[in-house]
Protein backbone atom coordinates (compact mmCIF):
# COMPACT_ATOMS: atom_id res chain seq x y z
CA UNK A 1 0.00 0.00 0.00
CA UNK A 2 1.27 3.65 -0.63
CA UNK A 3 0.36 7.30 -0.14
CA UNK A 4 0.53 10.89 -1.79
CA UNK A 5 0.48 13.13 1.15
CA UNK A 6 1.33 16.76 1.13
CA UNK A 7 3.73 18.55 3.55
CA UNK A 8 5.92 21.77 2.89
CA UNK A 9 4.36 22.65 -0.06
CA UNK A 10 5.30 19.51 -2.03
CA UNK A 11 4.08 16.36 -2.49
CA UNK A 12 5.46 12.80 -1.46
CA UNK A 13 4.91 8.78 -2.48
CA UNK A 14 5.27 6.95 0.44
CA UNK A 15 4.78 3.35 1.24
CA UNK A 16 5.76 1.98 5.17
CA UNK A 17 9.42 2.46 6.01
CA UNK A 18 10.39 4.60 3.72
CA UNK A 19 12.58 7.72 5.00
CA UNK A 20 11.80 10.84 3.79
CA UNK A 21 13.04 14.34 4.34
CA UNK A 22 10.59 16.65 4.42
CA UNK A 23 10.91 21.00 5.40
CA UNK A 24 11.12 21.39 8.57
CA UNK A 25 8.40 20.09 11.14
CA UNK A 26 7.95 21.28 14.97
CA UNK A 27 8.50 17.95 16.53
CA UNK A 28 11.27 16.36 18.52
CA UNK A 29 13.58 13.44 17.92
CA UNK A 30 11.58 10.11 18.31
CA UNK A 31 8.28 11.44 18.50
CA UNK A 32 5.42 9.93 16.06
CA UNK A 33 3.69 12.65 13.67
CA UNK A 34 0.73 12.03 11.31
CA UNK A 35 0.05 13.60 8.24
CA UNK A 36 -3.47 14.12 7.19
CA UNK A 37 -3.30 15.61 4.08
CA UNK A 38 -3.55 13.04 2.27
CA UNK A 39 -3.78 13.08 -1.87
CA UNK A 40 -4.45 9.66 -2.59
CA UNK A 41 -4.02 6.25 -0.95
CA UNK A 42 -3.42 3.26 -3.67
CA UNK A 43 -2.88 -0.26 -3.26
CA UNK A 44 -5.65 -3.27 -4.04
CA UNK A 45 -8.79 -0.57 -4.38
CA UNK A 46 -6.90 2.81 -4.78
CA UNK A 47 -8.73 6.43 -3.60
CA UNK A 48 -8.04 9.59 -5.08
CA UNK A 49 -8.92 12.40 -3.47
CA UNK A 50 -11.23 15.42 -4.26
CA UNK A 51 -8.76 17.16 -3.26
CA UNK A 52 -8.03 15.01 -0.16
CA UNK A 53 -9.12 11.74 0.78
CA UNK A 54 -11.32 11.59 3.97
CA UNK A 55 -10.16 9.89 7.31
CA UNK A 56 -6.62 8.82 5.67
CA UNK A 57 -3.39 9.63 7.04
CA UNK A 58 0.39 8.65 7.65
CA UNK A 59 1.91 7.90 10.57
CA UNK A 60 6.13 8.57 10.60
CA UNK A 61 8.37 8.83 13.30
CA UNK A 62 10.99 11.78 13.54
CA UNK A 63 14.65 10.48 13.22
CA UNK A 64 15.97 13.76 13.55
CA UNK A 65 16.15 17.43 12.28
CA UNK A 66 19.06 18.46 9.92
CA UNK A 67 20.23 20.88 7.65
CA UNK A 68 20.55 20.47 3.40
CA UNK A 69 23.95 21.05 1.96
CA UNK A 70 24.69 24.64 1.57
CA UNK A 71 23.16 26.30 -1.88
CA UNK A 72 25.66 28.49 -3.06
CA UNK A 73 24.26 32.06 -4.96
CA UNK A 74 26.98 33.93 -6.90
CA UNK A 75 26.05 37.57 -8.34
CA UNK A 76 28.81 39.03 -10.31
CA UNK A 77 27.87 42.14 -12.37
CA UNK A 78 30.00 43.71 -14.93
CA UNK A 79 30.32 47.52 -16.85
CA UNK A 80 31.68 49.54 -14.70
CA UNK A 81 30.40 48.23 -11.27
CA UNK A 82 32.40 44.82 -10.62
CA UNK A 83 31.06 44.31 -7.77
CA UNK A 84 30.13 40.36 -6.71
CA UNK A 85 28.46 38.64 -4.40
CA UNK A 86 28.22 35.42 -2.43
CA UNK A 87 25.24 33.96 -0.38
CA UNK A 88 24.80 30.83 1.10
CA UNK A 89 21.88 29.06 2.37
CA UNK A 90 21.50 25.77 4.23
CA UNK A 91 17.72 24.82 4.54
CA UNK A 92 16.51 22.61 7.79
CA UNK A 93 14.91 19.57 7.49
CA UNK A 94 13.07 16.86 9.45
CA UNK A 95 14.37 13.19 8.51
CA UNK A 96 11.31 11.03 8.47
CA UNK A 97 10.51 7.13 8.90
CA UNK A 98 6.95 6.43 7.45
CA UNK A 99 5.51 3.98 9.75
CA UNK A 100 2.36 3.19 8.90
CA UNK A 101 -0.68 4.32 6.52
CA UNK A 102 -4.15 4.09 7.51
CA UNK A 103 -6.96 4.00 5.09
CA UNK A 104 -9.71 5.31 7.31
CA UNK A 105 -9.78 5.72 11.10
CA UNK A 106 -7.17 8.64 11.12
CA UNK A 107 -9.36 11.04 13.33
CA UNK A 108 -8.99 8.46 16.22
CA UNK A 109 -5.26 7.80 16.23
CA UNK A 110 -4.80 10.76 19.00
CA UNK A 111 -1.57 11.21 17.20
CA UNK A 112 0.16 14.65 17.13
CA UNK A 113 -0.23 16.29 13.90
CA UNK A 114 2.69 17.12 11.66
CA UNK A 115 2.75 20.95 11.66
CA UNK A 116 5.63 22.90 9.70
CA UNK A 117 7.89 24.74 12.35
CA UNK A 118 6.51 28.60 10.92
CA UNK A 119 2.71 27.70 11.27
CA UNK A 120 0.86 27.57 14.84
CA UNK A 121 -1.75 24.62 15.59
CA UNK A 122 -5.29 25.96 15.17
CA UNK A 123 -6.29 26.48 19.13
CA UNK A 124 -3.28 28.37 20.16
CA UNK A 125 -3.07 30.42 16.60
CA UNK A 126 -6.89 32.44 17.85
CA UNK A 127 -5.62 34.28 20.98
CA UNK A 128 -8.39 34.78 23.77
CA UNK A 129 -9.92 38.47 23.18
CA UNK A 130 -9.99 40.35 26.13
CA UNK A 131 -12.72 42.53 27.16
CA UNK A 132 -12.58 46.35 26.15
CA UNK A 133 -11.64 48.83 28.94
CA UNK A 134 -14.58 51.12 30.65
CA UNK A 135 -13.47 54.23 29.27
CA UNK A 136 -12.89 56.85 32.01
CA UNK A 137 -14.80 59.84 32.39
CA UNK A 138 -12.83 63.07 31.44
CA UNK A 139 -12.27 64.87 34.52
CA UNK A 140 -12.40 68.79 33.15
CA UNK A 141 -15.58 68.69 30.99
CA UNK A 142 -16.98 66.62 34.41
CA UNK A 143 -15.61 69.61 36.43
CA UNK A 144 -16.99 72.39 34.57
CA UNK A 145 -21.08 73.42 34.99
CA UNK A 146 -22.63 74.18 31.70
CA UNK A 147 -23.40 77.73 33.21
CA UNK A 148 -19.75 78.63 33.80
CA UNK A 149 -18.77 77.36 30.24
CA UNK A 150 -21.17 79.42 29.13
CA UNK A 151 -19.72 82.52 31.09
CA UNK A 152 -16.93 81.66 29.80
CA UNK A 153 -17.71 82.25 26.14
CA UNK A 154 -19.92 85.17 26.70
CA UNK A 155 -16.78 87.08 28.35
CA UNK A 156 -14.62 86.85 25.24
CA UNK A 157 -14.80 89.91 23.39
CA UNK A 158 -16.33 89.67 19.65
CA UNK A 159 -14.50 90.69 16.78
CA UNK A 160 -15.88 93.51 15.45
CA UNK A 161 -14.91 94.41 11.71
CA UNK A 162 -11.51 96.14 11.45
CA UNK A 163 -11.42 99.50 10.33
CA UNK A 164 -9.25 100.23 7.45
CA UNK A 165 -6.01 101.86 8.40
CA UNK A 166 -6.30 105.83 8.43
CA UNK A 167 -3.71 105.76 5.62
CA UNK A 168 -5.39 103.72 3.54
CA UNK A 169 -8.98 105.76 4.06
CA UNK A 170 -7.12 109.24 2.67
CA UNK A 171 -6.68 107.67 -0.63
Amino acid sequence: MFAVLKTGGKQYRVQAGDVLRVERLAAEAGETVQFNEILMVGGDAPVVGAPLVDGAAVQAEVIDQIKADKVIHYVKRRRKHSSQRTKGHRQKLTLLRVTEILASGAAATGVKEAIGSGKAPAAEAAPAVEAPKAAKPKAKAAAKPAAEAAEATAEKPKRAARKKPAADAQE
